[in-house]
């Protein structure tokens, strides 16, 4: 073949490879539109209205369920968290991420990967309101009450707002200031203490802050001359995203407990702190290995707060004393921690790894006094141990054994030692209503 007739060749590959870029570019943009207000609000649907009950329908106590999410076919079996036994099961359009629960223990919300919103009651264990809030979503974040509910969708790009009966209340484009460019949002997050939602965006250097409290102050957008006069642009603080500007994007955050700031990931893997109130980065944290600082743990250790923290990539637990932002000390462990677990009467804290392959089996628990590893706990070779949750009492962990033909591994919480297996398909994650509802409360 001639050299002009190779370029020739080459140049029309070139253009193809264009133009299928362009029709995958405009693909994508009519895609973002098909998925309007009008038609989350045309999705809701009711299968049956919530029952006006004063109890439960089943003796286990509501507030000591825990929730296990099956993989394999798709359902969440019900444990009685006291006799660590199923008490019913159900079919869900999948779970992504970590159900909400009510502050009451009553109601529970899921979302599915393809932006699916559910609402099911576990007094009378039905669904009673489900709606598609997206086509793609990353996670949900509700109010204490249950009356404010947030979807993070990755698309549309759009934090969208429902409220206790999965209406519509609003849709959020996550745009930035200027309004030129939009962003997937990464994740919602829940503060009950400053009664709002905190957004992260993968895709501009933003983070938001959105108050649910109808009573929120005003807020300017622009300059504004006059405060006191309201000389500017002034919108409701309701429903309404508070901007703070970033160097870039921010994920995986932690709330300090004690003060107004909020603990985030940038994309390089340090961990930066932003003053909510102050709308602006005033620190680092001394951690590395792009640390998991959605699953940290915080508690006090001779009057003084600590907060631990796992890496994606170091085989470590960091111990951070937030105040001071000074490292304490680092943990060795067999791995990268895909989680950190604790309980108020556990003095253990208890860590899985995801890598390397020889680790996944293995359960860790830190001595949260000595700071040291205490107890292991393996399972059978080529095991993975997936998640790990506690019983309400702290008496006993749960463990997922995730396989095909999986099992919740019951242990006993201070001598890790196996108690029983109830078999189950795919465990991916175990939760605690207790749990949910010391969240709603602000506790980790």
């Amino acid at each position: 073949m001639s050299k002009r007739r190779t370029c020739g060749v080459i140049r029309s590959l070139q253009l193809a490879v264009a133009w299928l870029l362009a029709c995958a570019l405009v693909a994508s943009a009519q895609a973002e539109a098909l998925w309007t207000p009008a038609d989350i609000a045309l999705s809701r649907h009711v299968p049956r209205e919530a029952e006006a009950t004063d109890s439960p329908a089943y003796e286990a106590d509501p507030l000591g369920l825990i929730l296990v999410v099956e993989a394999g076919g798709s359902h969440v079996t019900i444990l009685d968290g006291e006799k660590l036994e199923p008490i019913h099961y159900f079919v869900t359009r999948g779970v992504h991420g970590s159900p909400c629960f009510t502050r009451d223990g009553r109601f529970v919300f899921f979302v599915s990967r393809d932006g699916w919103v559910t609402k099911y009651d576990l007094w009378t264990l039905t669904v009673v309101a489900e709606v598609r809030a997206g086509l793609d979503s990353s996670n949900i974040a509700i109010s204490p009450a249950g009356d404010h509910i947030a979807v993070a969708n990755l698309r549309p790009h759009a934090l969208v707002l429902l409220d206790g009966e999965l209406n519509l209340l609003k849709v959020l484009p996550t745009l930035d200031h200027k309004g030129e460019r939009s962003s997937r949002v990464s994740a919602v997050y829940g503060l009950p203490a400053r009664r709002s939602f905190i957004v992260a965006m993968k895709d501009i250097a933003e983070l938001w802050e959105v108050s649910y409290d109808p009573g929120a102050e005003d807020m300017a957008i622009g300059l504004v001359h006059d405060f006191q006069y309201r000389e500017g642009t002034f919108v409701s603080g309701y429903l309404n995203p508070r901007r703070i500007e970033l160097d870039g994007p921010l994920d995986d955050f932690f709330f300090n407990p004690e003060q107004a700031e909020l603990f985030g990931v940038s994309s390089q893997g340090e961990v930066e702190v932003v003053h909510l109130d102050a709308r602006r980065r005033i620190g680092r944290l001394p951690m590395q290995g792009h640390p998991d600082m959605a699953s940290s743990v915080a508690w006090r250790r001779d009057g003084r707060l600590l907060m631990a923290s796992t890496g994606q990539v170091s085989p470590e637990i960091a111990v951070i004393d937030p105040q001071q932002r000074a490292l304490v000390r680092r943990i060795a462990l067999k791995g990268p921690g895909r989680l950190l677990t604790a309980h108020e009467n556990s003095r253990h804290l208890l860590v899985v790894s995801t890598m390397p392959a020889d680790s996944r089996q293995v359960l860790q628990a830190i001595d949260r006094e000595t700071l040291e590893v205490a107890r292991e706990f393996l399972a059978e070779p080529e095991a993975t141990l997936a998640h790990v949750e506690f019983s309400r009492d702290g008496r006993h962990v749960l463990v997922s054994l995730q396989r095909d033909e999986g099992a919740l591994i019951v242990l006993d919480s201070h001598a890790l030692a196996e108690v029983k297996r109830l078999p189950m398909k795919q465990p991916v994650g175990q939760y605690g209503v207790w749990r949910g509802v010391r969240l709603q409360g602000g506790a980790r």
